[in-house]
Protein backbone atom coordinates (compact mmCIF):
# COMPACT_ATOMS: atom_id res chain seq x y z
CA UNK A 1 0.00 0.00 0.00
CA UNK A 2 1.33 3.02 -0.65
CA UNK A 3 1.82 6.10 1.65
CA UNK A 4 -0.69 8.91 1.99
CA UNK A 5 0.41 12.45 2.36
CA UNK A 6 -1.65 15.21 3.96
CA UNK A 7 -0.86 19.17 3.53
CA UNK A 8 -2.29 21.75 5.20
CA UNK A 9 -1.07 25.27 4.58
CA UNK A 10 -2.15 28.71 7.39
CA UNK A 11 -1.07 32.36 6.43
CA UNK A 12 -1.24 33.95 9.89
CA UNK A 13 0.23 37.75 10.24
CA UNK A 14 1.59 39.33 13.74
CA UNK A 15 2.73 43.40 13.89
CA UNK A 16 5.52 42.29 14.61
CA UNK A 17 8.51 39.77 14.51
CA UNK A 18 9.15 38.63 17.65
CA UNK A 19 5.55 37.88 18.01
CA UNK A 20 5.88 35.67 14.54
CA UNK A 21 8.82 34.13 15.84
CA UNK A 22 7.39 33.58 19.59
CA UNK A 23 4.41 32.04 17.83
CA UNK A 24 6.16 29.42 15.40
CA UNK A 25 8.45 28.72 18.53
CA UNK A 26 5.45 27.84 20.25
CA UNK A 27 3.87 25.67 17.51
CA UNK A 28 6.78 23.77 16.93
CA UNK A 29 6.65 23.20 20.66
CA UNK A 30 2.94 21.73 20.10
CA UNK A 31 3.99 19.68 17.17
CA UNK A 32 6.70 17.96 19.18
CA UNK A 33 4.05 17.25 22.44
CA UNK A 34 1.85 15.93 19.50
CA UNK A 35 4.15 13.44 17.60
CA UNK A 36 5.37 12.36 21.42
CA UNK A 37 2.12 11.49 22.14
CA UNK A 38 0.74 9.85 19.83
CA UNK A 39 4.15 8.15 18.80
CA UNK A 40 3.55 9.56 15.03
CA UNK A 41 6.75 10.87 14.15
CA UNK A 42 6.06 10.85 10.51
CA UNK A 43 4.76 13.82 11.03
CA UNK A 44 6.27 16.28 9.28
CA UNK A 45 6.11 19.94 10.00
CA UNK A 46 7.46 23.15 8.23
CA UNK A 47 7.06 27.04 8.54
CA UNK A 48 7.97 29.63 6.34
CA UNK A 49 8.11 33.15 7.67
CA UNK A 50 8.73 36.48 5.27
CA UNK A 51 8.03 40.20 5.99
CA UNK A 52 6.72 42.48 3.79
CA UNK A 53 3.35 43.91 2.18
CA UNK A 54 0.71 41.90 1.47
CA UNK A 55 -3.01 42.34 -0.15
CA UNK A 56 -6.08 40.85 2.68
CA UNK A 57 -8.62 40.20 0.78
CA UNK A 58 -11.86 38.55 2.70
CA UNK A 59 -13.88 36.37 -0.06
CA UNK A 60 -16.91 34.04 1.34
CA UNK A 61 -16.74 34.98 4.71
CA UNK A 62 -12.65 34.10 4.83
CA UNK A 63 -9.74 36.50 5.18
CA UNK A 64 -6.69 35.56 3.09
CA UNK A 65 -3.80 36.97 2.09
CA UNK A 66 -1.89 37.18 -1.48
CA UNK A 67 1.16 38.78 -3.00
CA UNK A 68 4.78 38.55 -3.34
CA UNK A 69 5.21 38.62 0.58
CA UNK A 70 2.70 35.50 0.99
CA UNK A 71 4.48 33.73 -2.15
CA UNK A 72 7.95 33.49 -0.60
CA UNK A 73 6.83 32.73 2.78
CA UNK A 74 5.03 29.45 1.01
CA UNK A 75 8.57 28.97 -0.98
CA UNK A 76 10.50 28.97 2.09
CA UNK A 77 8.11 26.96 3.35
CA UNK A 78 8.05 24.43 1.24
CA UNK A 79 11.93 24.51 0.38
CA UNK A 80 13.65 21.08 0.49
CA UNK A 81 15.12 21.69 3.64
CA UNK A 82 16.15 19.33 6.47
CA UNK A 83 15.88 21.76 9.12
CA UNK A 84 12.36 22.19 10.70
CA UNK A 85 12.02 26.02 10.14
CA UNK A 86 13.78 28.41 7.34
CA UNK A 87 13.33 32.11 7.49
CA UNK A 88 14.14 35.06 5.56
CA UNK A 89 16.95 37.28 7.29
CA UNK A 90 14.87 40.04 7.74
CA UNK A 91 12.94 38.53 10.75
CA UNK A 92 15.49 36.91 12.14
CA UNK A 93 17.94 39.21 12.42
CA UNK A 94 15.13 42.34 14.49
CA UNK A 95 16.90 42.43 17.88
CA UNK A 96 13.81 41.10 19.82
CA UNK A 97 13.28 38.17 17.37
CA UNK A 98 17.15 37.67 17.82
CA UNK A 99 16.64 37.49 21.82
CA UNK A 100 13.90 35.03 21.59
CA UNK A 101 15.95 32.92 19.70
CA UNK A 102 19.38 33.11 21.66
CA UNK A 103 16.90 32.51 24.94
CA UNK A 104 15.68 29.08 23.88
CA UNK A 105 18.87 28.02 22.74
CA UNK A 106 18.60 28.53 18.66
CA UNK A 107 21.19 29.74 16.72
CA UNK A 108 19.97 30.16 13.23
CA UNK A 109 22.42 29.25 10.38
CA UNK A 110 22.61 31.60 7.92
CA UNK A 111 22.05 29.98 4.02
CA UNK A 112 21.47 31.47 0.48
CA UNK A 113 18.24 29.75 -1.30
CA UNK A 114 17.00 29.78 -4.61
CA UNK A 115 13.40 29.82 -4.59
CA UNK A 116 10.90 28.75 -6.98
CA UNK A 117 9.29 31.81 -8.92
CA UNK A 118 11.39 34.26 -6.78
CA UNK A 119 14.26 36.08 -9.68
CA UNK A 120 16.73 36.77 -7.12
CA UNK A 121 18.31 34.28 -4.27
CA UNK A 122 17.29 35.07 -0.79
CA UNK A 123 19.37 35.14 2.57
CA UNK A 124 17.64 32.15 4.91
CA UNK A 125 18.00 31.18 8.28
CA UNK A 126 17.38 27.78 9.30
CA UNK A 127 16.65 26.93 12.66
CA UNK A 128 17.40 23.48 13.91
Amino acid sequence: MGSRYRSCSLALTFPTPDQTVAAALRMREAMRSLKEGSGHEDLLFKIGIHEGPCLAVTLNERQDYFGQTVNIAARVQGSPSHAPSPRPGRVVEEFEAAKLLEASGLEPVRQCHSLRGIAAALTVYEIP
